[in-house]
C-alpha cells in the first residue's frame, strides 16, 4: 500500500532487540532508529560518478535523492527514489510468516536494490554504485571495542522442515559481521535498550560485490556497482542480506534457550545460506501473505483499516521472541516495550491474539504456557493469575508487584538489573503484594486466551492439563469479579479503581470461556451452569450500569453521587468476547448502545479510554469497533486512529497509548498489543 506518511516506517524487524525503524519523512532525514527511539546506524548512498547521494540514513552533508513513494506491506517497506532521471527501488523484506514458525524466527532481512532505465533513454556513462553501512549501535550500547570477520560460506545442503520441505542447497556467499569485543550474553534486563551482545551480519551472494568489517570505523561496508548491461535492458540490481545472531536468546526458567530457528539451522551461517538459497519461494510467500492482509482488511472496513493492519503486523510479530525449549515446550515470548520491560505480560498478551488466532493459534499457546508454567511454581500461591513472568529476557518467575516490605530490591528497578530467579522461590515468603496485583485482569485473560485457543482448534485438548488451575480462576471471578474491588487492570496506567464495568465484563467473559471449555470437553451440565452463572453477571451488569443511553465507567457506591456515577462512561472492549464465542449474553442492543456512545465521545483522533482523560488506546478502539457489524459506525471509529498514526508528530513505532485531542503520543512504543487491531477481521470471520 502506497503511504503518504507514517509515525514509523518498519525496515528491520524480528524481534525485540533486532528492530529497525525510519522515524523520518524521508528515509535520510536521520538514522533510522530502534524502535525505542534509540538510532540505529544504518546508512544508504547512491553513486553516479563522481557525485553521491544519501537515501537512508543520516546524510552527513551529502544531497538527498528526492522520494518518490513509499510502499508498505504486511512484510515488506519499498522505497523509489529519483536519481537524475533514473530510478532507484530499495526494498526491505523481513519474511515474518506467522503460519510458518521457522521463517518467523529465522533473523534475516532482504535488502534489494532496483535500478530502472527510464523507456528510450540510454546507459550513462559513468559507474554507478550502491553503498549500505551498518554502524556500531546495531550491536553495541556505547563505542567499546568491536571485533570483525570478513569471510566467505561455502555450499551445502540443508533439509527444511514442514511447510517448506525440501532440501536445499545453499548459495556461496561471502559476509562481513562484527560484535563487541567483550560480551556478556543475556548481561542486563530492562526495557528502553537495544542489544550489546551476539553478531551483526551483512552477506551478499553475488561474487562482485565488496563487503567488509572496516575496523577503524567500527562499520561494515557493502558496496557494489549496477551492472551497466543489466541496465540497458531495463533494470539492474543488487542483492544483500541483513542478520543477526544474538547467541542466547531466552533464560526460561533457568534453560538458556536460543532461538527456535537454530533447531534447525544450528548457526547463523546456516541460516543466511538458507535464506539466501530459497529467496524466491520465502518472496512468494511474503506476498501471498502482504495480499492476504490487505484483502481482508479491505474487505473489513476499507483503506483506513487496511493502513493500520499493515503497519501493525511485523510490528507486532516482532515484539516476540520465539523458543522451543529442550522439553519441547513453545514458548512465544513478548517484550513490554516503554513501559517495564517485562516478559510475558498476560495483559499484553491478551490485546495481541486476534492477529495470533488469525495467523497462528500455536502461537497463542506460545503466549499462556510460560504463565501456566509459572503458576505451578511454590512461590506462586494464589488463587488466581500471575501477571508477567519476568523481565526480558529473563523468564524466571513474575517481578510485577513485588513486595518491598520483603524482599529489599530496589537496584532491581534500575535499568540493565536482573531480578532474582523467583521462580525458584518457596511458598511462605509474602514475596508479592496483594494491592500491585491484577487478580480479575489476568484470571479473565488467561481464561479467555485458552478457551479461544481451543475453539479455533474445535478441541480442548490444549486446556486439559491445566484445567484445576483453570477452575480455581474461574472461581475467583465469580467471587469477586460481579463487582469487582479496588483493583487493577490492564489499563494501570490509570491507578487502581474500584467498580469497574469494563472489568467486571471481563470476569463474566472469563466465566463464559470456562463454560466454552467444558462443552468442548463433552461436560454439556457443567458447561450450562457456568454459562448461567456467567448470563446471571450480565443481567446484574445491564441493571447497576445503565444511565439511561450508555454503560457506566463505574457501578454505583457510596464514593460517588448517582449523577457522578451517570456521567461516567468507558470503552466496554472487553465485551467483544460475547461475540466471539457466540455465547448471547449481552445482546445487540447493549452493543449498539455502547457504540453510538463511542462515535458520540470522539474526538480528531479517535475515542478516549473513558471521561477520565483524553488519553485512548489504539487496540482497545478496534475491539470497541468490532462489537457492531454497521460498516460506517466501524469506519467512524477506526478512521481517527489511522489519522493519528498518519499524523502524529510523535516519531516512534505506532504507539498505543496516546492523547485523542492533540494526536501526541502518552507512552507506549513497537507494542505487541498493536495485533489487537485486527480485531474486527477475526470477528467477521470467527472462531
Amino acid at each position: 500500500m502506497l503511504i503518504s506518511r507514517a509515525a514509523a516506517i518498519p525496515l528491520i524487524t524480528h524481534d525485540p532487540y533486532f528492530s529497525i525503524w525510519s522515524g523520518a519523512d524521508h528515509p535520510s532525514d536521520k538514522d533510522p532508529i530502534h524502535w525505542s527511539g534509540l538510532p540505529q546506524c544504518l546508512r544508504g548512498r547512491l553513486s553516479i560518478g563522481e557525485r553521491t547521494w544519501s537515501f537512508l540514513g543520516e546524510p552527513q552533508g551529502l544531497p538527498k535523492l528526492p522520494l518518490i513513494s513509499t510502499d508498505v506491506t504486511a512484510t515488506s517497506t519499498t522505497f523509489c527514489f529519483d536519481a537524475e532521471g533514473l530510478q532507484l527501488t530499495v526494498r526491505f523484506v523481513s519474511p515474518l510468516i506467522a503460519s510458518d514458525l521457522l521463517l518467523l524466527s529465522r533473523p534475516c532481512t532482504y535488502i534489494d536494490a532496483f535500478l530502472s532505465l527510464p523507456e528510450g533513454a540510454s546507459v550513462p556513462e559513468e559507474k554507478i554504485s550502491l553503498t549500505l553501512y551498518m554502524g556500531s549501535t546495531i550491536v553495541s550500547t556505547d563505542n567499546s571495542l568491536l571485533i570483525g570477520l570478513n569471510g566467505s560460506y561455502p555450499s551445502e545442503e540443508i533439509t527444511l522442515p514442514s511447510p517448506i520441505s525440501r532440501t536445499v542447497s545453499t548459495a556461496a556467499y561471502q559476509y562481513a559481521m562484527f560484535g563487541r569485543a567483550f560480551q556478556k550474553p543475556l548481561g542486563h534486563s530492562g526495557d528502553n535498550h537495544t542489544i550489546d551482545y551476539g553478531y551483526a551480519y551483512l552477506a551478499s551472494a553475488d561474487p562482485e560485490a565488496c563487503l567488509f568489517f572496516c575496523a577503524d570505523n567500527q562499520r561494515i561496508v557493502f558496496t557494489e556497482a549496477f551492472d551497466p548491461a543489466a541496465l540497458q535492458k531495463g533494470e539492474a540490481a543488487v542483492h544483500l542480506m541483513a542478520a543477526y545472531d544474538d547467541t542466547v536468546s531466552i533464560n526460561y526458567f533457568g534453560e538458556w534457550c536460543r532461538g527456535y530457528w537454530t533447531r534447525t539451522y544450528g548457526t547463523i551461517e546456516k541460516a543466511i545460506g538458507a535464506a539466501i538459497a530459497d529467496k524466491e519461494l520465502i518472496l512468494k510467500l511474503c506476498q501471498d501473505q502482504d495480499q492476504r492482509v490487505e484483502k481482508a482488511a479491505l474487505a473489513s472496513e476499507g483503506e483506513d483499516y487496511a493502513f493500520l493492519c499493515i503497519m501493525a503486523y511485523r510490528h507486532t510479530l516482532c515484539a516476540h521472541k520465539l523458543i522451543l525449549t529442550s522439553g519441547g515446550e513453545l514458548a512465544f515470548l513478548s517484550k513490554e516495550n516503554d513501559s517495564n520491560g517485562c516478559i510475558g505480560t498476560v495483559d499484553v498478551s491478551y490485546p495481541s491474539t486476534p492477529l495470533l488466532l488469525l495467523e497462528n493459534p500455536d502461537l497463542v499457546k506460545g503466549l499462556v504456557n510460560p504463565v501456566f508454567r509459572f503458576a505451578a511454581c511454590p512461590v506462586w500461591e494464589y488463587d488466581f493469575a500471575p501477571h508477567d513472568v519476568g523481565r526480558y529476557p529473563y523468564a524466571w518467575g513474575q517481578v510485577y508487584g513485588v513486595n518491598p516490605e520483603h524482599h529489599k530490591l530496589s537496584f532491581a528497578h534500575a535499568e540493565g538489573a536482573v531480578y532474582p530467579p523467583f521462580y525458584q522461590y518457596p511458598a511462605g515468603l509474602e514475596t508479592y503484594s496483594l494491592r500491585g496485583q491484577m487478580p480479575v485482569e489476568e484470571c479473565g485473560n488467561m481464561l479467555i486466551m485458552t478457551a479461544a485457543v481451543c475453539l479455533k482448534e474445535k478441541s480442548a485438548e490444549f486446556a486439559l492439563p491445566h484445567m484445576e488451575t483453570l477452575r480455581t480462576w474461574t472461581g475467583y471471578l465469580l467471587t469477586y469479579g460481579e463487582d469487582p474491588g479496588e483493583q487493577l487492570c490492564t489499563d494501570d496506567f490509570a491507578g487502581h479503581l474500584a467498580h469497574n464495568v469494563n472489568l467486571s465484563a471481563k470476569a463474566i467473559m472469563g466465566v463464559e470461556a470456562y463454560s466454552q471449555i467444558l462443552r468442548l470437553m463433552g461436560d454439556g451440565p457443567q458447561a450450562d451452569e457456568y454459562h448461567q452463572k456467567a448470563a446471571a453477571m450480565v443481567e446484574s451488569l445491564k441493571k447497576r450500569a445503565f444511565a439511561g443511553d450508555h454503560y457506566t465507567l463505574v457501578y454505583p457506591s457510596p464514593e460517588r453521587s448517582p449523577e457522578e456515577t451517570a456521567a461516567t462512561w468507558s470503552l466496554k472492549y472487553n465485551m467483544v468476547w460475547d461475540r466471539l464465542f457466540g455465547s448471547g449474553l449481552f445482546g445487540e442492543e447493549v452493543f449498539e448502545t455502547e457504540t453510538d456512545t463511542y462515535i458520540r465521545k470522539m474526538n480528531a483522533f479517535g475515542t478516549p479510554l473513558d471521561n477520565r482523560s483524553t488519553y485512548t488506546k489504539s487496540d482497545w478502539i478496534l475491539w470497541s469497533a468490532a462489537l457492531t457489524d454497521d460498516i460506517e459506525k466501524r469506519k467512524a471509529l477506526i478512521s481517527p486512529v489511522a489519522k493519528f498514526e498518519r499524523e502524529t508528530p510523535s516519531r516512534y513505532p505506532f504507539s498505543d497509548w496516546y492523547f485523542t485531542d492533540t494526536g501526541r503520543f502518552r507512552a507506549f512504543k513497537g507494542r505487541s498489543v498493536q495485533g489487537g487491531i485486527y480485531m474486527p477481521i477475526l470477528v467477521d470471520q470467527g472462531l
